[in-house]
């Protein structure tokens, strides 16, 4: 046995020992349950695997930074019972997306269910379709986060520099060097992520837990009861009942991340019995924490519409300025955003680069063997781990044109993941739950009125979402959430006739191509 072959079979060893949910395909190579080799290293455990899950979604950071947006959709009381509402929507789909990961963990998440749940005749094109969509909504949720650090750091140096003005090509340039750093890091010390995901964890909690209290106890004056709780305040222009509806697009867009850990499936020894654990973790502390924080927050607020009409780049900050009357504590309350904001956008270009290659590695998406490439030595896929920094820097520029393009390419995120939720719940659901195998966490028969549950809510808030933010509608009040799905979906759809109808195989199933025209592509 040549040098080659031995070490081939040691790494196929390596993969066998580090998990139980690798299966022996033809030729005794060694298969995922997605169908495909092991070329990452299987180093997340549970606990970096849960810290990864609570610092993507970073869930208390997240209500915070959009609170500017929120408020507008009936104040205070409306920010904090639409979160909720958003809490217990998603709590349906959270659920139903860990049944769909402990049954086939793949780097592809949604996209590999929606195409093997529906069964041969339809999951081809479901997957595909799915993909993009699921592709798409990370992207623009990886250039927003990177925008808020940007944001961050920017006003971090603004705190103390009370005659510095700030430009939107200063925020641009602080995007440049985040963006990049950040690849840097996910290429290169890939090995040390997952203790920089503990770290998160621990910089979630312990940081949010010590934001809380400071700004609970620093305020000489608080907010009153009814300010927090009762004071309705509707801007919209929308009727009460409306506005609120529309309004739960800001705690989805805080808590929407359930299927973010599933696209680390592959680098989990144990993925069938942890990542639901993590989604779950994601979900529960994440509500818990966002929930707590948005109410110490608006009992610290003693002018709102300082908070609204700030001067600076992050309306956040003017939230700890009152609260603390101190530019020492505030700096060091913003220090805290940014570590918990470092290890999220880490873990938000691992998701968002590991949708890509999945996509590519099955012939999905356009220069598929350039993007289905990967350096085993570092454990990652550079190619599509670039091409997200590319993406990310693209959208970026467009700030110095155009704020408000931005702000609605990037406000897509939670109708395109949760319409690429909808199709992989809905495939399983409509193929009566009987085409993936049961993995640990399984629901039996409520996972019908569970999975129905989630799609129907779904449905039903996308609608919603669509509407104008503000009436009378406007260009600078117009939602374009429906223009930027149908937008994906056509260009998706020029791919699918342009390449994918004749090209693309489908995904696999333990190392099997899973329907008849998938076989024949295969073989080609």
């Amino acid at each position: 046995m040549g040098e080659e072959e031995l070490g081939t079979v040691q790494k196929h060893e390596k993969s066998l020992n580090a998990s139980d949910d690798v299966a022996v395909g033809s030729d005794t190579e060694i298969v995922n349950a997605s169908g495909h080799r092991d070329q990452l290293d299987r180093q997340y455990g549970i606990l970096s695997i849960c810290g990864m899950a609570l610092t993507v979604d970073n869930a208390w950071v997240a209500i915070g930074t959009s609170l500017n947006v929120a408020i507008y959709n009936g104040g205070p009381p409306g920010v904090l019972y639409e979160f909720l509402v958003a809490c217990l929507y998603y709590c349906f789909i959270a659920a139903s997306l860990a049944e769909l990961v402990s049954s086939v963990p793949s780097s592809g998440g949604v996209y590999h269910w929606a195409s093997l749940s529906p069964g041969p005749k339809y999951g081809r094109a479901l997957g595909f379709f799915t993909g993009w969509l699921n592709f798409f909504g990370w992207l623009f949720d990886l250039a927003s986060i990177v925008y808020i650090m940007s944001e961050l750091c920017v006003q971090m140096y603004g705190l103390y520099h009370p005659d510095y003005t700030i430009q939107p090509w200063h925020i641009f340039v602080a995007l440049l060097l985040i963006t990049w750093i950040c690849i840097a890091i996910t290429i290169f010390f890939n090995k040390y992520l997952p203790y920089l995901q503990q770290f998160g964890l621990f910089v979630v909690l312990v940081g949010g837990l010590a934001t809380i209290i400071v700004v609970a106890a620093m305020p000489k004056k608080h907010a009153s009861n009814s300010f927090v709780w009762s004071d309705w305040n509707n801007e919209t222009g929308w009727g009460s009942g409306f506005a609120f509806l529309a309004g739960v697009l800001n705690g989805a867009f805080t808590i929407g991340t359930p299927d973010a850990v599933t696209h680390m499936a592959e680098e989990v020894p144990h993925p069938r019995k942890d990542l639901p654990k993590a989604i779950a973790a994601q979900i529960i502390l994440g509500s818990i924490c966002a929930f707590v924080f948005a109410i110490t927050l608006f009992y610290g607020i003693t002018d709102l519409d300082a908070v609204l009409n700030s001067a600076g780049a992050f309306p956040l900050a003017e939230v700890y300025a009152q609260a603390t009357g101190s530019t020492g504590a505030t700096f060091g309350l913003l220090f805290i955003v940014f570590l918990s904001l470092a290890p999220c956008l880490i873990g938000t270009f691992l998701t968002v680069g590991r949708t890509w290659w999945a996509l590519a590695r099955d012939n999905a998406v356009p220069f598929s063997g350039f993007f289905s490439s990967v350096n085993e030595d570092l454990s990652c896929p550079i190619p599509a781990t670039i091409f997200t920094g590319l993406m990310t820097t693209a959208f970026g520029a467009i700030t110095l044109g155009s704020h408000a393009a931005f702000s609605d390419l990037v406000g897509s995120f939670v109708i395109l993941t949760t319409t690429s939720y909808a199709l992989a719940i809905g495939g399983h659901l409509f193929s009566g739950r009987k085409n993936l195998p049961q993995g640990p966490f399984w629901m039996g028969k409520a996972g019908f009125a569970i999975n129905g549950i989630a799609v129907i809510s779904i449905i039903f808030f996308n609608i919603i979402f669509c509407f104008p933010y503000a009436l009378p509608a406007e260009t600078a009040t117009m939602n374009y959430n429906s223009v930027i799905l149908v937008g994906v979906t056509f260009l998706a759809a020029v791919w699918w006739f342009v390449h994918g109808a004749k090209n693309y195989p489908g995904p696999k199933l333990g190392g099997f191509v899973e329907t008849e025209e998938g076989r024949r592509l295969a073989e080609k």
